[in-house]
């Protein structure tokens, strides 16, 4: 008989697409499954996700998984979107909808929490989150306290979404440091422990005990004997490739809807201005704080090659693999590209298309625009720390000129794309490691292509 593999199976959710991955010993994909399912609404109309959809779904996978006879599923964990909790009650079943962070915050609540707990500037310091109303987590459980106060008293346990899925396979309930310390107000950076008003409303009696990021417990889910991991953030996950493969400092830059620079390295405090800018701290898998901006410049991006494809009579698809011209951006860089003026608006939008000789000209000076932005973002996290690297990944690390307009634009900073096969489900399979996997860490786990500051037809 063929001796099964060991593997580890994660299961990422993300809001659109919900993934089963399937990792050798060496976190080699070995096997992959996809799933999109409807929205639901909640009690007021508003849409959010469907609980019962993902909890089938997550049995369903892993049925299908442990009907493979080619493996041997050692252990699984999760990563999943941040910001969401799911309230059960003692036999675990929901008590709420799984709310949507983008679900509208009452004003007049907001006024009354602030007002209550220091105000907006002094409780974002000490939290590291912006007011962001529902995607300030906490303020979700605080909302249902004051308008919906029976189905406060029923929860047993606010789960945050990664902490449910292993729920749903262990039945631990567990709390994680990644997700609380992710812009919830419910931590307080500069006492390392829940912030005073989590205790005064009552709220740490609906979390459970915090649990270390590598802890796993034993499966009730039927299968063979395999083990359950805690779950992670999806943001930390992501971070724990490039943390096991790098020691000296780095930035990580990860590109998409929204471009977020991340700086394990950076431990000077939030500031007031900081705040205003959209950058935050987080707690990363070891409980240390990150510091993070973001910029959203995936949509600026989309739209920008649809108004020059539209101007210029052209598919849209030809810019996704343009070229780097540097003439061209020597031409263009007498527009001022680099300048460090705060502008929260992307300036290509107001330019006259038929200013431009040609489609590719117009796409480099869309791309200048983007990056003076990003230059502007990400240089919030670099100030005050030693960082020399800066590592891109996500659609914009495929992008030559993105790249290329980055390395010129730091050129105190080694600059890399950086690829790897999925890195927040694989972030979670590293997280727990040791409880399942007797080989030592690969170091081969992400491939990076190095960008000059200053092309040598430049020069």
């Amino acid at each position: 008989m063929k001796t099964k593999k060991p593997a580890i199976a994660v299961i990422d959710v993300g809001k659109t697409n919900k993934k089963l991955f399937l990792f050798d010993q060496d976190y080699n994909i070995v096997y992959e499954r996809s799933a999109r399912f409807l929205e639901t609404t909640d009690e007021d109309g508003d849409p959010c996700e469907n609980l019962e959809s993902l909890r089938l779904s997550v049995f369903d996978s892993l049925r299908s998984l442990f009907n493979k006879k080619e493996y041997d599923v050692k252990a699984i964990n999760f990563s999943a979107y941040g910001a969401s909790f799911v309230n059960i009650d003692e036999d675990g079943n929901p008590v709420t909808p799984l709310y949507n962070y983008l679900k509208p915050f009452p004003e007049e609540l907001k006024k009354q929490f602030y007002n209550t707990y220091g105000g907006e500037e002094n409780f974002s310091l000490r939290t590291a989150s912006p007011v962001l109303g529902s995607l300030n987590s906490g303020m979700q459980l605080y909302r249902l306290k004051y308008e919906k106060s029976d189905a406060f008293n029923r929860i047993q346990y606010s789960l945050h979404l990664p902490q449910y899925l292993s729920y749903l396979i262990s039945c631990k309930p567990c709390s994680d440091i990644t997700s609380i310390g992710c812009h919830t107000n419910l931590w307080d950076f500069t006492k390392n422990d829940y912030h005073q008003w989590v205790y005064d409303e009552g709220i740490h009696e609906k979390l459970a005990a915090i649990c270390s990021y590598d802890e796993t417990t034993k499966a009730i889910f039927p299968g063979n004997n395999y083990l359950v991991g805690i779950g992670l953030h999806e943001s930390s996950a992501a971070l724990i490739p490039y943390m096991v493969n790098f020691h000296e400092p780095f930035v990580l830059l990860s590109t998409g809807t929204w471009c977020i620079s991340l700086n394990p390295f950076n431990n000077t405090p939030l500031t007031i201005e900081e705040l205003k800018q959209d950058c935050l701290c987080y707690l990363h898998y070891q409980g240390k704080p990150v510091k993070a901006s973001r910029l959203f410049a995936g949509p600026d991006h989309e739209e920008g090659m649809k108004r020059i494809a539209d101007h210029f009579n052209q598919n849209v698809i030809k810019y996704r693999n343009i070229e780097f011209n540097p003439e061209m951006v020597s031409l263009l860089q007498k527009n001022g590209f680099l300048e460090t003026e705060k502008n929260a608006k992307n300036q290509f939008f107001e330019r006259d298309l038929s200013s431009f000789s040609n489609d590719e000209e117009a796409y480099h000076q869309l791309m200048l625009d983007i990056i003076r932005q990003q230059v502007q973002s990400t240089q919030l996290v670099l100030n005050g720390s030693p960082v020399k690297r800066l590592f891109v990944d996500g659609g914009f690390s495929r992008n030559a000129v993105y790249m290329n307009l980055l390395a010129m634009a730091f050129p105190q900073l080694e600059v890399y794309a950086a690829s790897m096969a999925q890195a927040t489900a694989l972030g979670a399979a590293l997280a727990i490691h040791k409880s399942w996997n007797k080989k030592p860490l690969p170091n081969t786990l992400i491939k990076l292509q190095y960008y000059s500051a200053a092309p040598a037809e430049m020069v």
